[in-house]
């Protein structure tokens, strides 16, 4: 397989660390070989959190170049913006869900908050893919990543990975009442 690049960046509290992990053992379930690295930052007081993810024969490191990301995953609209801009490639894909967790520049009036059209002008000039996702009856904030990851599997967005190496995958990492839920959703979503 050529390489194939995911940058994904979230907000603390948001689950980027299990979306990012389930996408790495979903990877090792099709029997890609992959490379990965989180940085936390701040993550439990609200901060960045960031994964690379990198699959491929000749990856010989986690960490993705400025603006060579195939794939960016964002699970806020202005984390999407900085994905956008700081890793993404021209031509790629930038998914997101369409939530906003004001960043202080935006809540103590000293920046604009992101828009989606902001978004959406910027990636038609760089001609790239642009998916807003967003459940207006999710009754939990926390799987926002779970509806994310339903409409990766349901795009087609990561080659060689099918919806039976997510479900092994989620496996791995749940249990009980917390994969039932996750499961459902993820299965009712990618059908959607």
């Amino acid at each position: 397989m050529k390489s194939f690049n995911i940058y994904l960046t979230g907000v603390g509290g948001q689950g980027i660390g299990l979306l990012s992990e389930i996408l790495l053992r979903s990877a090792d379930h099709a029997g890609l070989k992959v490379k990965a690295v989180d940085t936390h930052g701040l993550a439990q007081r609200g901060g960045v959190v960031i994964s690379h993810l990198r699959f491929g024969e000749k990856v010989f490191s986690p960490l993705i170049f400025r603006n060579q990301a195939d794939l960016v995953i964002a699970l806020e609209r202005h984390e999407a913006l900085r994905g956008l801009n700081s890793a993404l490639k021209d031509n790629g894909t930038l998914i997101y869900y369409d939530t906003v967790w004001q960043p202080l520049e935006v809540r103590i009036n000293s920046a604009d908050p992101v828009t989606k059209e902001m978004i959406q002008r910027i990636c038609r000039k760089r001609n790239i893919r642009d998916l807003p996702i967003f459940k207006a009856d999710l009754k939990d904030a926390r799987m926002q990543n779970m509806v994310v990851l339903a409409n990766i599997e349901r795009n087609k967005l990561i080659p060689g990975i099918k919806k039976e190496h997510y479900d092994e995958a989620m496996k791995d990492l749940m249990q009980g009442t917390m994969l039932k839920t996750n499961l459902k959703l993820f299965e009712e979503e990618r059908r959607r």
